[in-house]
């Protein structure tokens, strides 16, 4: 039995890399079931969500294949709302986990150094934060320079294994969204 039923991770996950793969592996271990909010969803071929809703999908389900089929590793959309870290954002991150889940996530797992869970202070509800320390530095902009710049070593070395069959494809998808400025993300 893990000691939290359900956990919460957000993020865009453009492009997926080890320091993500730590932190899910992280929630995995603590919660019955983990719902990953993919953010951003409604956009993609972007230079700030090059990757569609679906490609993060398959990066996600490819690395935790067996998870995602249990059930253990849930994955939905979170399209933004143009709103920042407020509380309205809180409400609509929280409303969106519910109706995932089934009930309020007990843990938010996150891989950044800022209160988090402080999205949720307005909301009434008491939801635990796990930071989980970056043990290596990595970022997914690095990533997405990688993959524009053909260093597939550079890339592969930050990357999970499931994924280095991607590389050709990502690139594709990277250079696609070059100079497209455009975007509703924050």
């Amino acid at each position: 039995m893990r000691p939290y039923a359900s956990g919460l991770i957000v993020g865009r996950f453009q492009v997926f890399h080890s320091g993500h793969e730590r932190v899910f592996r992280t929630a995995l271990k603590l919660c019955g079931r983990v719902l990953v909010l993919v953010g951003s969803s409604q956009e993609s071929r972007t230079e700030k969500n090059p990757l569609s809703y679906d490609e993060r999908v398959s990066m996600l389900t490819a690395v935790f294949p067996r998870e995602s089929r249990s059930g253990r590793l849930i994955v939905a959309p979170l399209p933004d709302i143009g709103v920042g870290n407020v509380p309205a954002w809180g409400a609509y991150v929280l409303r969106a986990a519910v109706k995932s889940l089934g009930s309020v996530p007990e843990l938010l797992v996150s891989g950044r150094e800022e209160r988090r869970v402080s999205w949720f202070d307005d909301c009434g509800e008491d939801i635990s934060e796990l930071y989980v320390p970056k043990t290596i530095d990595i970022s997914a902009t690095a990533m997405r320079e990688w993959l524009c710049e053909g260093d597939e070593e550079s890339w592969k070395r930050y990357c999970p294994r499931a994924l280095h069959k991607s590389f050709g494809a990502m690139r594709e998808a990277m250079l696609a969204s070059e100079g497209n400025g455009r975007t509703a993300s924050l």
